[in-house]
């Protein structure tokens, strides 16, 4: 059995989790979800138990004897979280606290706890998760997470991407459809904070992977925050022509962020060496108020970014979490009484096979050319 398989990462993980759901889209597409592990889909394939197995999974995380007090990174090909991380109305810091790494603790039921299997199908599973949370301003916030995911067949896949595929190229795809509703008595408003639906993509990173962000080119103000983590080196990002490109070879930790006024519904990476194409599809709203996510509380609130990027690489003391990267999508933050609810949609999709075939798909979704995608970081 290969590793780096979708064999191996089944059996690896059937080995620790009995809720493990296999959904197929009647071909050789396969999706596996985890309602142990936070409704995550863990990873898919487009080939079959042997193919390649796309999403990123760190293996050592499941034996450790004690939980990790921060983060438990299993991993996972698209997980959901909540936000804001930082900021004013933080859900991982405790109020009055630094916002500083000791401090720093993800939320147990986005991290640690199981989830409600609902109902499942062949192709489809619904799940769900109730949980208290108090975020940095002391505000009580009574949760209800809901998460669909479902995968779809490649004739589906290319209708909405309006692609005409090559017969030489294999693709998997699923979407989900994540919510929160307030199921507390008081209103989550712009002075109390509101929380927000965050998604993030977890995948294997190679020497010539990129990261694909279309952007709004016929707008004002800056088009990407690039400090997150210190500003990414010039010779890592590179924007022309409406498209950033973000090198993403797991060597060197940088994170992106683009506003909603900057923001398109689509993003991707292409990764050279293995010919793997991916694609994720998400709900932006322009117009809406995004939290900042930045660990400190004298931003603005409600400034926050809509799409983000994300290399990892090693810590200053030499550590390193993965490596991956990832490729993330916000909701607005979720201002809702009482029984309201929010909806975010995003959709993850690869494409192997004939690189002349996967250039015409990236030129229609991203806009741009493979060769000019490998060429920048060269």
């Amino acid at each position: 059995m290969k590793k780096g398989s979708f064999e191996y990462d089944e059996e690896f993980l059937r080995k620790r989790d009995d809720s493990l759901i296999v959904l197929s889209d009647g071909g050789l597409g396969m999706v596996l979800v985890s309602p142990k592990y936070q409704g995550k889909v863990f990873t898919s394939t487009a080939d079959g138990s042997f193919g390649k197995s796309f999403g990123w999974i760190k293996y050592e995380t499941f034996d450790l004897k004690q939980p990790d007090p921060h983060m438990n990174a299993f991993g996972g090909e698209d997980r959901l979280w909540l936000g804001p991380e930082g900021g004013q109305f933080s859900l991982f810091f405790k109020p009055g606290t630094k916002m500083e790494f000791d401090n720093w603790h993800t939320p147990a039921a986005v991290d640690s706890e199981s989830w409600e299997l609902i109902a499942k199908s062949g192709k489809k599973v619904s799940l769900s998760k109730s949980t208290h949370l108090q975020n940095y301003a002391g505000t009580n916030l009574s949760i209800k997470l809901e998460r669909d995911i479902e995968i779809m067949e490649p004739k589906a896949i290319q209708q909405l991407l309006r692609i005409d595929a090559d017969t030489s190229v294999r693709s998997v795809g699923f979407s989900t459809v994540n919510s929160i509703r307030n199921t507390g008595d008081k209103a989550w408003d712009k002075t109390t904070g509101a929380p927000c639906l965050w998604n993030l993509d977890m995948f294997t990173p190679s020497p010539r992977v990129v990261i694909v962000v279309p952007y709004n080119e016929g707008t004002t103000g800056k088009v990407a925050t690039t400090n997150y983590f210190g500003e990414i080196p010039k010779d890592r990002i590179s924007y022309k022509n409406g498209i950033l490109l973000f090198k993403a070879d797991g060597k060197s930790r940088g994170k992106l962020g683009i506003p909603p006024n900057r923001a398109k519904n689509m993003a991707g990476s292409y990764d050279a060496e293995n010919d793997v194409l991916t694609i994720t599809m998400f709900d932006v709203d322009s117009t809406a108020s995004y939290l900042n996510q930045e660990w400190k509380t004298d931003t603005a609130p409600y400034s926050g970014d809509a799409v983000n990027a994300y290399n990892d690489g090693p810590l200053a003391d030499g550590k390193q979490m993965g490596p991956f990267y990832e490729i993330e999508s916000v909701s607005p933050a979720a201002f809702l009484k009482p029984g309201e609810k929010l909806t975010h949609q995003h959709s993850v999709f690869h494409f192997t096979g004939n690189k002349a075939a996967l250039n015409k798909i990236a030129l229609k979704t991203l806009g741009i050319s493979l060769d000019d995608i490998s060429a920048v970081f060269k």
